[in-house]
């Protein structure tokens, strides 16, 4: 059967190593800089040239759709992973603290997506969106079920009170850690009385 000359073809492995080396210096560097951060800053901290990083990413709204991507598929992973932890009020607060790292770390990157969308993917944000509640819904569900949560309280809500919390923190000094403490004061007030 001859091959799909349209059918993108398998990266070399030394590609493979710098799409890889370029994507995870992405992610470093917009945690410290914020999604403003400079393609070239990228390359550098992935130890390869400018043309590399656009070869692989021949726009910026490319790469950082695939950063945000690839965050949110950790995250939604972390959720499943979760799901099997026998205290189920446990699991929902360790992704809740997962999900305001997420949302630290990525520094402005998902409003830059929602708002410079000009020749990305459009359906990017509510494709992650709607994985991110779907993973929090069996959480919560499961939380509900041995009564650990309020039972008005929604997955929307609380991913809400996490991207505000995270919001409010990421210009601090230490944000991740005030954003943790923060979001234990949250949780402390979802939970059944």
């Amino acid at each position: 059967m001859p091959k799909d000359p349209a059918a993108p073809q398998p990266m070399r492995a030394d590609a493979r190593r710098n799409y890889d080396r370029i994507v995870a210096a992405a992610g470093i560097v917009i945690a410290e800089h914020g999604a403003e951060a400079s393609l070239e800053q990228i390359a550098r901290h992935a130890g390869v040239g400018s043309a590399t990083l656009h070869r692989h990413f021949p726009t910026r709204q490319a790469l950082l759709e695939t950063v945000f991507k690839g965050r949110v598929e950790a995250l939604c992973a972390k959720a499943q992973d979760l799901l099997s932890d026998p205290d189920p009020e446990a699991a929902l607060v360790t992704w809740l603290r997962a999900v305001g790292a997420h949302a630290v770390a990525n520094r402005g990157l998902g409003a830059s997506l929602m708002h410079g969308a000009r020749g990305g993917d459009p359906t990017l944000g509510s494709a992650c969106h709607t994985m991110i509640v779907n993973a929090g819904d069996a959480l919560l569900t499961r939380a509900r079920q041995v009564h650990a949560v309020r039972p008005e309280v929604t997955t929307t809500q609380l991913l809400k009170l996490v991207s505000a919390i995270a919001l409010a923190t990421e210009q601090e000094p230490d944000g991740p850690a005030e954003a943790d403490q923060l979001l234990a004061l949250a949780i402390d007030g979802v939970r059944t009385r």
